[in-house]
C-alpha cells in the first residue's frame, strides 16, 4: 500500500493533472495534502507523524489511496476536497455555523473538550456499538470527536453534540458529507452526498430525542445551508435507527440496499439499508416549523 500511495501522488496524479485544467493543484505535495486531510478529517500532521506514507495506519492509508483513485476516475470532486483542506488550514472559510440550535429543552451545540470522556464511554459501550463492527479505543474516540467537530469548518455543517437539562452530553446528531465513494446512486462521487446520522448514549434512548434532534438539524441543513437532499444508512438489523429514519419521513427502496465497503465481507453487519429525504419533502411535512 505504501508503494501504491507514493506512485499515486508522486507520478499518476501529477501526470493526470497535465490534461485537467479544471483541477486546482498540479504538484505532488498538494495532492498528498488534499487526500490526507480529507481522510484524516483535518490537517493530517495533527494525527500522523511525517512521512505520512510510512506512519499512517494501514486502513487510513488505504482510504486515502481509494480517494485518490476516485479523483483519477472522476468520481471525486477535487475542487471540493481542496476547499475543505484549505478551510481546515485557515486559508479559506465558510460562513460560521451557529453555536447551538434549540427546540424546547433540547439543545444541539458545537463540541467541547468536556465531551471527550462521555463520548469515549459511549463508543466503548457494547450496547451502543452493537451495530458497528467494533468498539472504539479512547484514542480512536478522541480522533473521531475532533474530526466530527472539524466538519463545521470544512462544510458549514456537521454532527452536533446533544444535551438536555442536567444531561450535558447524550451523543451526537447531525449531517456529514461523504468523502469516500459508496455503492449507491449519488454516492459514487466522493463529496457529493450528505448523510444524516446519530449515535446516542443509553440514557438518551426511548425518549424520542434522536428524531427530535435530527428534525432540528435537518431544518438547519436544508434552510441555512441550502442542501437539497440527504440520505441515511445503517445495518439492516438496526431497527431503532430505521424507525427514526421512517419517523423523519425518509423513504427506502429495497433495491438500493447495499454491502458497506467499510465492513468486513464475513460480518453480519455488512448488509445496509438506504433511506432518502429531499428538502422539499421535509418542508412539506414540517411546514413553517422547518
Amino acid at each position: 500500500m505504501q508503494a501504491r500511495w507514493r506512485d499515486l501522488v508522486e507520478r499518476r496524479l501529477p501526470e493526470a493533472a497535465r490534461g485537467r485544467p479544471d483541477w486546482p493543484v498540479r504538484l505532488d505535495h498538494c495532492f498528498a495534502r488534499i487526500l490526507l486531510d480529507n481522510t484524516c478529517g483535518g490537517p493530517w500532521r495533527e494525527s500522523v507523524a511525517p512521512p505520512a506514507w510510512a506512519n499512517m495506519p494501514p486502513a487510513r492509508l488505504a482510504a486515502a489511496v481509494e480517494l485518490g483513485e476516485a479523483v483519477l476516475a472522476d468520481r471525486a470532486d477535487l475542487v471540493l476536497l481542496d476547499g475543505r483542506s484549505l478551510r481546515w488550514r485557515g486559508k479559506r472559510s465558510v460562513p460560521p455555523a451557529p453555536e447551538a440550535l434549540r427546540e424546547g429543552a433540547l439543545t444541539l451545540r458545537r463540541w467541547r473538550r468536556a465531551d471527550d470522556a462521555p463520548f469515549a464511554a459511549l463508543n466503548a459501550d457494547p450496547a451502543v456499538m452493537r451495530h458497528f463492527p467494533a468498539l472504539k479505543t479512547p484514542a480512536e474516540s478522541l480522533r473521531e470527536a475532533r474530526g466530527l467537530d472539524r466538519r463545521f469548518a470544512a462544510d458549514g455543517f456537521g454532527p452536533w453534540a446533544l444535551e438536555m437539562p442536567g444531561e450535558p452530553f447524550l451523543g451526537f446528531v447531525g449531517s456529514m458529507r461523504l468523502v469516500r465513494p459508496m455503492p449507491f446512486r449519488g454516492g459514487e462521487r466522493a463529496g457529493a452526498a450528505v448523510e444524516v446520522g446519530w449515535r446516542l448514549a443509553r440514557p438518551g434512548w426511548g425518549r424520542g430525542l434522536a428524531t427530535r434532534a435530527a428534525r432540528l438539524a435537518l431544518g438547519d441543513l436544508f434552510g441555512r445551508c441550502g442542501i437539497g437532499d440527504v440520505l441515511a444508512f445503517t445495518a439492516a438489523g438496526n431497527a431503532p435507527s430505521r424507525r427514526v429514519m421512517e419517523r423523519l419521513g425518509m423513504r427506502r427502496d429495497p433495491a438500493e440496499d447495499f454491502d458497506h465497503p467499510g465492513v468486513p465481507a464475513d460480518s453480519p453487519l455488512r448488509r445496509h439499508v438506504l433511506y432518502r429525504l429531499s428538502a422539499a419533502e421535509f418542508h412539506a411535512a414540517n411546514g413553517a416549523a422547518a
